[in-house]
C-alpha cells in the first residue's frame, strides 16, 4: 500500500468561551491515502465538520483555540506552518467542498470570476489559459453547455449544479486531497446519486484522497474504504467499510444501524437512539456513550476508556464491552438500560 498522504495524530481542538474552555475534537488520530475514503461518521455535534474545519485551519480565532496535535501533509505539520504557507495548501493541494454550495458561492460574482480568480491566485494563470481550465474542469462535472453557465450568477443554478461547480473549483488546482463535508444533504435523492457518482468518478480517474464527512450509512456503504464513527468529539470505532457494517463493536455504531429507515417496515416505528447527543458543556465522565447506552455498566461512568483491538489494529472501538471481563461478555448477552 502507498504511504498515507495525509497523516492525523492527536488532533484536539478545543473553544474558549469566557474562562470555560471545552474540548470539540479529542486527540483524532487517522490515515488518509491517494485513491482511499476515509469517512467520519457521526450525529450532528459530534465534533465532525469541526474536525475538517481544523485541518483546514479555517475556524474562528477566538473562540477556537488554534489546533493542537499533528497533521503532517508531505513531511509538514500543517498546525504549525505560518498562514502564508497554508495558504498556498488550502484551497490547492486540500480542497473542501462544503455542505450548502449557496452559501460556499459568492452571490456577487459570476461563476466565471470565482473560478478565475481560484486560477490566479493558486496557479497564476490568467486570460484564455485559465478560462479554457475552467470550461473543461465543468464539462468533466458534468455541467451542459459549459461556455453559456460559466457566465452565470450562483442563484440562476439548481442545487446540483451548484454543487458541481463547488467540485469544479476545488480541482481546479489538481489537489491530493478533498475533504467533502455533508457534500449532497441539501440535494434530492436523485441529485445525491449524480453527486456521489460524479465524486467516485472523479477519484477513481485523479487518485485523489477522500475525507467523506456524513451522517448517511448509506453514502458511507457506497463511498467509503474505511470509516470512523465519532460520538461527542472522539473517535469511538474505526475499522475497514466491511468490519464496521458486518461486526460493529461499538454499541453507538449499532444504534446508528438499527435507526435506519431502510430497516424498517413501512408504518414500522423508527428505533431511535435514546435521548440527545450531550452539549461540550455536559460530558459525561468515563464512557461518554453511557447515558444512552443499553449495555452501560457501573464501570463505564468513571475513568477513561482506551480503544480494545476487535479483529486486529485496524479495527478498535473504545468500549468496555471488549475487555475480556466475564462482567462485559454477561452484558453484551443481557442488555438493558440502568444499573
Amino acid at each position: 500500500m502507498n504511504p498515507p498522504i495525509l497523516t492525523v495524530r492527536n488532533l484536539t481542538t478545543r473553544l474558549k468561551l469566557g474562562n470555560t474552555i471545552w474540548t470539540v475534537v479529542d486527540h483524532l488520530g487517522f490515515d488518509l491515502y491517494p485513491g482511499k475514503t476515509l469517512a467520519l461518521v457521526g450525529e450532528s455535534g459530534c465534533g465532525k465538520s469541526l474536525t475538517a474545519l481544523s485541518i483546514m485551519r479555517i475556524l474562528p480565532t477566538p473562540p477556537t483555540l488554534p489546533p493542537m496535535g499533528e497533521v503532517i501533509y508531505k513531511g509538514k505539520n500543517l498546525l504549525e506552518i505560518s498562514e502564508k504557507e497554508m495558504r498556498k495548501i488550502r484551497g490547492a493541494k486540500i480542497a473542501m467542498i462544503f455542505q450548502d454550495p449557496q452559501s460556499a458561492l459568492n452571490p456577487v460574482f459570476s461563476i466565471e470570476n470565482q473560478m478565475l480568480e481560484v486560477a490566479a491566485r493558486h496557479l497564476n494563470l490568467y486570460g484564455d489559459e485559465a478560462y479554457e481550465k475552467a470550461i473543461k474542469l465543468l464539462e468533466e462535472v458534468g455541467i451542459q453547455q459549459p461556455t453559456e453557465r460559466i457566465k452565470d450568477y450562483p442563484h440562476q443554478l439548481s442545487g446540483g449544479m451548484k454543487q458541481r461547480v463547488m467540485i469544479a473549483i476545488a480541482l481546479m488546482c489538481e489537489p491530493d486531497i478533498i475533504i467533502a463535508d455533508e457534500p449532497t444533504t441539501a440535494l434530492d435523492t436523485t441529485i445525491q446519486a449524480q453527486v456521489l457518482k460524479l465524486i467516485r468518478n472523479l477519484q477513481e480517474k485523479k487518485g485523489l484522497a477522500l475525507l467523506l464527512i456524513t451522517h448517511d450509512m448509506g453514502v458511507v456503504a457506497e463511498m467509503a474504504d474505511d470509516v470512523i464513527v465519532m460520538y461527542l468529539s472522539q473517535g469511538v470505532e474505526r475499522g475497514t467499510v466491511h468490519q464496521i457494517f458486518d461486526h460493529a463493536a461499538h454499541p453507538y455504531t449499532m444504534a446508528l444501524f438499527n435507526a435506519r429507515p431502510a430497516l424498517h417496515k413501512k408504518g414500522e416505528k423508527l428505533s431511535a437512539i435514546p435521548g440527545n447527543v450531550p452539549t461540550f458543556k455536559h460530558i459525561p465522565n468515563g464512557c461518554r456513550f453511557h447515558t444512552r447506552c443499553p449495555y452501560v455498566m457501573k464501570k463505564c461512568k468513571v475513568g477513561s476508556v482506551p480503544d480494545f483491538e476487535i479483529e486486529n489494529k485496524q479495527h478498535q472501538a473504545k468500549c468496555l464491552l471488549h475487555d475480556g471481563t466475564t462482567e462485559s461478555k454477561q452484558r453484551f448477552e443481557h442488555p438493558n438500560f440502568g444499573s
